[in-house]
């Protein structure tokens, strides 16, 4: 079954294949939809900006399109930068957006965060979400030459002392927010075909 996932990310697009791989789905990417222009997200949560991104490109190509939307939540920081997370910084990229989090974290004694993925599922016969999250906390410096965004922060529970950077691919999609979300996909399609 082929499948449209609703991002040009190409990091993103890279962990999603590599975590749908052993499902037989044929990803599709908005860059095979050069006509379809930014997707919205204007929404206050994850799950909110997920449904928003996947109707559109749902209405846009007809075809069954997942969109997941992504962040890093610090709990020091009330939760932020959450939704906001591409666009913390006024720069909007990733070295801006790490070294502003490092910045508002210098004096802080709590580091602990999360990073948290939602995902919708949008076709002709309605609709579907699921999420998945990983605990951990935040380094005071950057660490590790893999990964995207701020991977480099990021120490997961689950890999003690060391970023999301510095663990595999394979390791970081057993573990990851995104990996734990993407793997319902299966289910969520079943849900909405049988």
């Amino acid at each position: 079954m082929k499948i449209l996932v609703a991002s040009r990310n190409a990091h993103k697009l890279t962990e999603i294949r590599e975590i749908l791989a052993p499902y037989g789905l044929e990803v599709e990417d908005l860059n095979a939809w050069p006509e379809i222009g930014e997707l919205p997200e204007e929404e206050d949560t994850f799950e909110g900006n997920a449904l928003s991104k996947a109707h559109a490109a749902f209405k846009a190509t007809g075809q069954w399109t997942v969109a997941d939307d992504s962040g890093i939540e610090i709990d020091a920081l009330g939760g932020a930068p959450g939704v906001r997370s591409k666009r913390f910084s006024p720069e909007e990229t990733d070295e801006a957006n790490n070294a502003l989090l490092i910045e508002r974290l210098r004096n802080a004694d709590d580091r602990t965060g999360r990073f948290r993925c939602a995902i919708a599922l949008v076709g002709p016969t309605g609709q579907a979400t699921a999420s998945g999250a990983v605990e951990g906390q935040i380094a005071h410096r950057e660490s590790g030459a893999g990964g995207f965004g701020y991977d480099p922060l990021f120490l997961p529970d689950e890999a003690p002392g060391r970023s999301m950077a510095e663990i595999s691919p394979d390791e970081k999609n057993a573990i990851s927010h995104r990996g734990r979300a993407f793997r319902q996909l299966p289910q969520l399609l079943a849900s909405l075909t049988d």
